[in-house]
């Protein structure tokens, strides 16, 4: 059984920081792809950014580039979303996720079959 648990959301101003990390345990994850992903409220998911378990390759949204950072511990298992000069849009409950057959991140939601529950990120105005 895989499990993902997020922590570190929570309510921030405008312009604050964030670190969300997301734990992974059950399977060996050493080549495949994890992912942040974000919905909403009222909207869809949307890829936030995503990075090779072992590889460190990275991509990101449009909408985070420069302001989020994704890395990963390998020797903890964990996947870290750093998040930096935070806007109201970036309010929205966020997910972590893994895929068992991507070799490299994708931004595309239905490639990733393992979720975590998610966590909320408030950024207040």
């Amino acid at each position: 059984q895989v499990q993902l648990v997020e922590s570190g959301g929570g309510l921030v101003q405008i312009g604050g920081s964030l670190r969300l990390s997301c734990a992974a345990s059950g399977r060996t994850f050493s080549s495949y792809a994890m992912a942040w992903f974000r919905q909403a409220p009222g909207k869809e998911h949307e890829f936030v950014a995503g990075i090779r378990w072992s590889g460190g390759n990275t991509i990101y949204a449009d909408s985070v580039k420069g302001r989020f950072t994704i890395s990963r511990d390998n020797a903890k298992n964990t996947v870290y979303l750093q998040m930096n000069s935070l806007k109201p849009e970036d309010t929205a409950v966020y997910y972590c996720t893994a895929s068992s057959t991507l070799p490299l991140p994708r931004p595309s939601r239905f490639e990733y079959d393992y979720w975590g529950q998610g966590t909320q990120v408030t950024v207040s105005s």
